[in-house]
């Protein structure tokens, strides 16, 4: 079954983004926050991007940074700290476009509702302006998301088909 991404703006300054995954909540809380799984789906790759650096100390107070684009010399960096973390159901924090820090930071809430083994995320996205929201998505971000939630979907998958098989593996004994 295809899962769908729904966008929505909400307010002048908020963009609500939702996504089932067929898998639990600590799986896609996992991909979400550890820069080996990040890696594997959270830059587009279908247009020819690439997360080069990953950095995440993820805990209240802790920052991370990501560094991703076609070159890594000139990287587009996304980089922020964390509020709240709480594995794993909800994530808060800031997020700040290096190249644009001057428009402030938006303010991310994320959180992991799992039911019958599948998984929503609900993406509040907190803008500092109206300008910094409509910036956002002239850039393409509505479609880019789309693309690399699609990508966290294929992992997501992945990674239960590959929890079920180690769970299904006789033990040694």
């Amino acid at each position: 079954m295809r899962n769908e991404t729904i966008v929505e703006r909400t307010a002048d300054r908020e963009l609500v983004v939702r996504r089932t995954f067929n898998g639990p909540a600590h799986i896609v809380f996992d991909a979400w926050t550890k820069p080996e799984l990040l890696k594997r789906w959270w830059a587009p790759k279908s247009f020819g991007v690439s997360l080069f650096e990953c950095e995440s100390d993820l805990r209240v107070g802790g920052t991370y940074r990501y560094a991703f684009g076609r070159d890594p010399r000139n990287p587009e960096v996304f980089s922020g700290r964390y509020i709240e973390v709480r594995s794993p159901s909800r994530l808060v924090l800031t997020q700040v476009y290096e190249r644009m820090r001057d428009a402030g930071e938006a303010v991310v809430t994320a959180t992991f509702e799992e039911s019958e083994g599948r998984t929503l995320l609900t993406l509040h996205q907190l803008f500092p302006s109206k300008e910094a929201l409509e910036g956002a998505l002239a850039s393409g971000m509505e479609h880019g998301m789309r693309v690399t939630l699609d990508q966290l979907d294929e992992l997501v998958a992945s990674n239960r088909q590959n929890v079920n098989a180690t769970l299904q593996r006789p033990t040694a004994g």
